[in-house]
Parts: C-alpha cells; sequence; structure tokens
C-alpha cells in the first residue's frame, strides 16, 4: 500500500480532525516505528507502527463511518477524555462500535446540538472557519437586554482578547423585566463566544442552547440521545461548508485584487499630475 500522511491516517481512523492531527504532531505526540514525527511525514498503514501518546493506534481498513446528532446535556466536557475526571460527551456514544470524536465543541454549561463522527474529512470540512456554517442558539440573559446591547451584540463587539465578532442575526424570544430569551445565529466560533459577547456588553448568560447547525436541527432529542444524520444532513453539510469555501476565496482574490490595482492622485478641476497655470 502507498504511504500516506501520518495526519490523514489520524483523522480516517477517528482520532481527530486533520488538522487537530497537525497540532498533535507539531507537539511531539506522534511515533512511527517508535520515532518522533513532523507535520506532513509519510507512513505504509499496512506496515508501519503509529502511536499516539504513547498509545498504539491499530489502524483499521474501510470503517464504517457514523455520523450522529447528540444533544449535549449541561455538566459533560467535549473531550475524547477529561484528566479532571469529569464527563464526557463519549460516555454518551460508548455503545457506537467506532471511535467518535466531536465535530466543534460546547462548553460544559452549555446544551444542545453537538455532531460526532469518524470522518476526519468530514469534521474538518463542516469546522474549518472558511466554511462559515450557520449556527442558532438559544440564550437566555440577564439582567433584561436593551436595545443599545442588542445592537451591540449584532453589529460586532469587541471581546475581552481585543478580537471583534463577526455580525449575527438576533431574534428577542421573551422581554421581560429581569432577563430576554433570544436566538442568535453565528457563523464563526471562537471559544465560549457566546458568553463573551455578552460579557462585553454587560449581560450575563444564564442558559445556552444550540438548536441546529446548518441544515441539522435538534428536533425532539432528549438530553443525552442521539441519532445518525441523514444523508441529506450530511450532504447538506458539506454543500454549506464548500459553498462558505468558495466564498471566502472569492472575496480574498477581490481583496487582492483591489491591492494590486494601481493608484493615481485623484484631485478636482485641473487633470492630475498637471501644474496649475
Amino acid at each position: 500500500m502507498a504511504e500516506e500522511r501520518i495526519q490523514k491516517i489520524m483523522s480516517e481512523q477517528g482520532l481527530c480532525s486533520r488538522r487537530a492531527a497537525e497540532q498533535i504532531i507539531a507537539e511531539g505526540r506522534v511515533k512511527v516505528n517508535g520515532h518522533p514525527v513532523k507535520v506532513g511525514d509519510k507512513m505504509d498503514p499496512n506496515r508501519d507502527v503509529l502511536h499516539v501518546d504513547d498509545e498504539r493506534i491499530y489502524i483499521q481498513k474501510n470503517q464504517q463511518l457514523y455520523y450522529l446528532a447528540l444533544y449535549k446535556p449541561r455538566g459533560y466536557v467535549t473531550t475524547a477524555s477529561d484528566e479532571l475526571g469529569r464527563k464526557t460527551v463519549m460516555e454518551l456514544v460508548s455503545d457506537i462500535p467506532a471511535r467518535l470524536y466531536p465535530v466543534g465543541r460546547l462548553d460544559k454549561d452549555s446544551e444542545g446540538l453537538l455532531l460526532m463522527t469518524n470522518d476526519g474529512a468530514f469534521a474538518q470540512a463542516v469546522t474549518h472557519p472558511s466554511g462559515g456554517i450557520s449556527k442558532l442558539y438559544r440564550v437566555t440573559v440577564q439582567p433584561r437586554a436593551d436595545e443599545a446591547q442588542l445592537l451591540k451584540m449584532s453589529s460586532g463587539v469587541v471581546l475581552d482578547d481585543g478580537t471583534k465578532t463577526m455580525p449575527c442575526a438576533i431574534n428577542v424570544v421573551t422581554d421581560e423585566p429581569g432577563r430576554t430569551v433570544m436566538e442568535m445565529t453565528l457563523k464563526e466560533g471562537k471559544n465560549r463566544e457566546i458568553r463573551r459577547m455578552c460579557e462585553a456588553v454587560g449581560l450575563e448568560v444564564v442558559r445556552l442552547k444550540r438548536n441546529a447547525e446548518g441544515v441539522v436541527k435538534l428536533g425532539m432529542l432528549k438530553p443525552g440521545t442521539y441519532r445518525e444524520l441523514t444523508k441529506a444532513e450530511v450532504n447538506g453539510l458539506r454543500a454549506a461548508a464548500a459553498k462558505g469555501r468558495a466564498q471566502t476565496r472569492s472575496a480574498a482574490l477581490q481583496s487582492r485584487a483591489a491591492e494590486r490595482r494601481p493608484r493615481g492622485p485623484v484631485g478636482r478641476g485641473p487633470a492630475a499630475g498637471k501644474k496649475r497655470k
């Protein structure tokens, strides 16, 4: 069998996304035949021996691919394992005969839709920033949000690390003294982004639930349960990610073209470059 890039093999075996595999390799946690490897190195899956974090990975050929929609309850962390002994989402899909991993993340205090898969290429496409797949959240904050706070968040707000969020859609569902319930649609996935957005304008999130990601809806799932995605949902997510990447590339090309465009002097009256008499 021909040699393949190690990060590709790790991704296809359901260890992590390809991007995460590159990070793990860069940290020196991957060995082939007992020797540390670098990002971009290759191996023969039939001949070579792969270790990740000193654990041998037995490479399975033609494995079945799984695509799940899980209702992550509050209190679970979105990791394969947790050194603090906290409950992980892997416990909720332990009956699946494959090594799954989360597609994206939800923090411990959040709940709702979380995609799970062992298809590394799919996970990479869906989570890559250029894909821009929309995610719908229902957010309860306190105290009551006023118009100025909502406008700041929807227009893009500067976070505690100095970065600014992209504009997002906000729809108020319930507005009453002491609290506001709203739906927020985001296309980026910064760490704890919604909580940090609310904190930046003086609001506290008391409940955060993801109800949809692209064409996939949480629907009637109960906390801690999952269902398999339909073929249409998987294809819909792939199509949305591909469209987002195409739009990102187009915008980048237009930006570079504008930067290269010659800029002559601009003025009124006499033609630029000519002296007045």
